[in-house]
């Protein structure tokens, strides 16, 4: 049996009907949560942890959360996080491997299935059309904002003014078009408070205080990287133009003429590794390249076992990486343009982008005890747990918190394998 579009979510009177119409009667029960999200790969990083966090959460909450994202194939997997089912769509040439949900009759099909309670979109350009969608279903909609797309204009070379008037124009359709704006920052709220929308909120990230921790330090993995004596700084990032990766090794090349022995490590592949690599060679830096490092655990190792880590993105609006870093006891280096010195707080050192004010924040934190410095770290870090993460955005859906005693959460996955099933026969797919 097909599913279509209820005209009222399960357990809610009234949904938004108008554009930016705000959303406030509690649901006390379970709900179907589906999520889409474009540029997420198998090799992505903060944007991939989040979503798999925040479905992780939700469903040990009582809800049932969906993710639709874009891939090679089509498939269908039940997993930690929730159902995950993955839509054929197109890589974008020069993005390192990003693809798109680029069918909107194939995703429309899909979520008129899945019948959702909620719907919650994490990508605000192409993306942005589910708003109309939602509204036509009377399902509540909320775009989660990952960049400040006045930044992110700006990184890729538009001058300041045209880079604020177009994402003023962008971020008024995004409001207008979802219930709810969710801001992981009062950084990234800012641009929607410069345009007066009235439906944003604030809900952090956060970070696995179990999973990252100091006592990940590896001396064997220090001296496979570092020799003795050395300062170990670490780039965990994706390597494209708008995470800024090449003033990790300017910084790296400054420390050196300090007479600072510091080699680089970094974690993370994209577009720009290949120029990096050459530029590394060519300026005859100890950089060690290690493309993306799929393990958890490994780099998880990494993170505790350096001595600095180095966020130059210009536009990061929460910076999970950092997070990361700072719970495994090693301090951060953040560009004083992004969201981070927010996140970082005393806990590392911020710096103008520039190779000096790099290299001057890292001699700033490496003249701290090293005791103090890593204690520093992951007490700050102890403040952005996953489980207030997780009850932050399920307040931002007017969602209860949990909802595990309220049953019917096995009958809603029956229903969405139901619903996938029927999807998956005429190209789908049905596999996990």
């Amino acid at each position: 049996m097909m599913r279509g579009i209820r005209t009222a979510p399960r357990g809610i009177g009234t949904a938004p009907a108008r554009p930016g119409e705000s959303f406030t009667v509690r649901h006390t029960g379970p709900l179907r949560i589906v999520r889409l999200a474009n540029f997420v790969t198998p090799s992505s990083g903060g944007l991939r942890t989040a979503l798999r966090e925040l479905g992780r959460g939700y469903r040990t909450a009582g809800h049932d959360p969906v993710l639709i994202v874009p891939g090679e194939r089509a498939s269908v997997a039940d997993t930690e996080q929730g159902l995950v089912v993955t839509v054929p769509g197109p890589e974008l040439p020069g993005t390192g491997g990003y693809r798109v949900l680029a069918d909107r009759r194939r995703v429309t099909r899909l979520l008129e299935h899945l019948a959702p309670d909620r719907l919650e979109v994490s990508d605000r350009t192409t993306l942005r059309w589910t708003g109309a969608w939602a509204r036509r279903a009377r399902v509540p909609a909320v775009m989660v904002s990952h960049e400040a797309a006045d930044a992110v204009m700006r990184t890729w070379g538009l001058p300041p003014g045209l880079a604020r008037r177009t994402a003023d124009s962008l971020n008024s359709r995004t409001a207008h078009a979802y219930a709810r704006v969710v801001c992981t920052t009062e950084w990234a709220e800012r641009e929607f408070v410069r345009i007066g929308a009235g439906n944003v909120v604030r809900a952090p990230l956060g970070v696995d205080l179990r999973d990252r921790h100091p006592g990940l330090r590896d001396a064997r993995l220090r001296a496979a990287h570092a020799r003795e004596g050395d300062v170990l700084l670490l780039l965990c990032s994706r390597l494209s133009v708008e995470k800024r990766p090449g003033r990790a090794l300017d910084a790296l090349e400054e420390l050196r003429v300090r007479g600072v022995p510091a080699v680089l490590v970094v974690a993370g592949d994209g577009p720009l590794g290949p120029r990096l690599e050459q530029r590394a060679g060519e300026r005859r830096l100890p950089v060690t390249f290690l493309g993306h490092v799929a393990g958890r655990a490994a780099l998880g190792a990494l993170q505790a076992t350096a001595d600095v880590c180095l966020a130059p993105g210009p536009c990061e609006t929460f910076g999970l990486a950092a997070l990361e870093a700072l719970a495994c006891g090693t301090p951060v280096v953040a560009s004083a343009s992004s969201a981070l010195p927010e996140i970082v707080d005393g806990a590392g050192a911020v710096a103008a982008d520039t190779a000096d004010a790099f290299a001057d924040a890292v001699q700033t934190l490496l003249d701290r005890p090293e005791r103090d410095r890593r204690r520093a770290a992951r007490a700050r870090a102890e403040g952005f747990g996953w489980d207030t993460a997780v009850a932050a955005f399920l307040t931002a859906h007017d969602a209860a918190t949990d909802v595990s005693a309220a049953g019917g959460v096995g009958a809603a996955r029956d229903g969405a394998r139901e619903a996938l099933g029927v999807v998956a026969l005429p190209g789908y797919g049905g596999g996990g």
